[in-house]
């Protein structure tokens, strides 16, 4: 079975794409579904190639059971190639992977992360860098009940593809 590639997108890479594919890798492994998925995050911008989270992302997804292992990068157009699905953090931030290439197929692939939200479907996830311990927990919240829905819709339609857990 071919593993669905995720790719989690926001803006410097060491915010709220790190935390949202830190929480989706937590799912997976609590539900021993692994082996469905490759999950990754990147940034639009190249402010923090190779550089680690921030601190207070890393401390909040700790306070809240989660561990990030993760070195920036930037987004690029064999991203659009390599990943089934392709999930932004905020509008500026689709705007700039979309920018990248021209190819209808892989502007499908683009996703507003919070279409997944069930309190402000649709909206963008905040970027809490300057922002205080609250908000780096708002995050926290919003990508918590994201990537839960998320996983669901894929399991849900693994199941109807005949994959059983």
């Amino acid at each position: 079975m071919e593993k669905i590639r995720v790719l989690f997108v926001c803006l410097g890479n060491i915010c709220r794409s790190p935390l949202a594919e830190a929480i989706f890798k937590h799912k997976i492994k609590e539900r021993n579904v692994e082996h469905l998925f490759e999950v990754h995050s990147c940034g639009t911008a190249n402010y923090h190639i190779g550089d680690s989270p921030d601190s207070r992302t890393i401390a909040n997804a700790k306070r809240n059971g989660v561990e990030i292992d993760h070195a920036g990068r930037q987004l690029c157009v064999a991203d659009f190639d390599s990943y089934d699905y392709i999930f932004v953090m905020d509008q500026s931030n689709r705007k700039n992977a979309l920018r990248l290439t021209a190819n209808a197929i892989h502007h499908t692939k683009v996703i507003m992360m919070r279409e997944f939200d069930t309190i402000g479907k649709g909206e963008d996830v905040p970027d809490p860098y300057y922002g205080t311990e609250k908000d780096f927990q708002e995050v926290f919240d919003i990508l918590n009940r994201s990537t839960e829905n998320l996983l669901l819709d894929f399991l849900k339609r693994e199941k109807q593809n005949g994959f059983s857990f």
